[in-house]
């Protein structure tokens, strides 16, 4: 069970981004584009926002609280938010305006890679939901950003009547 728990902490974010990158490949020219300025927008707000909680709030990690070996080495770092959780909650919420069975598939996903980095001793469950909520947000104002930008573009373009 443990090599469970060791691979969804280490490697199992990665099924996220290969899953992302077959549907992209396999989408249509303009979801492509679409997805592409959404992804843009959303997973940089996310990552400008999870820099701006690191530096507001610590949280050790798990290991160094109650001083005992994780079971993967880790740095004695904060660990508010969990940057693989992030990124896995990321993909899964931008693909709740393209897919939403793939993103509730995702978001399983996300949910095994950040429950395994709690059970190796390397997040706490903060870290966890922090991370979620980051990737959530940024990708709803990414979306209201975006979809703004769209309707003027087209109303800019469109012939008056």
């Amino acid at each position: 069970m443990e090599n469970f728990f060791i691979f969804g902490a280490k490697w199992l974010y990665l099924f996220s981004i290969l899953i992302a990158a077959i549907y992209f490949f396999r989408a249509s020219a303009e979801t492509r584009k679409k997805m592409i300025a959404l992804a843009s927008v959303s997973f940089a707000l996310a990552f400008v926002i999870s820099i701006a909680a690191r530096e507001m709030y610590y949280n050790p990690r798990p290991f160094v609280e109650y001083s005992f070996v994780p079971l993967i080495p880790h740095t004695a770092d904060n660990g508010f938010p969990s940057d693989h959780t992030l990124l896995a909650s990321a993909i899964a919420s931008l693909f709740l305006f393209f897919n939403i069975r793939l993103s509730i598939f995702l978001w399983l996903l996300t949910g095994i890679v950040g429950l395994s980095r709690v059970y190796v001793g390397i997040h706490n469950f903060t870290d966890i939901i922090g991370s979620a909520l980051i990737a959530l947000i940024s990708a709803l104002a990414a979306y209201a950003i975006i979809h703004k930008l769209w309707n003027r573009s087209r109303s800019i373009n469109s012939p008056s009547l």
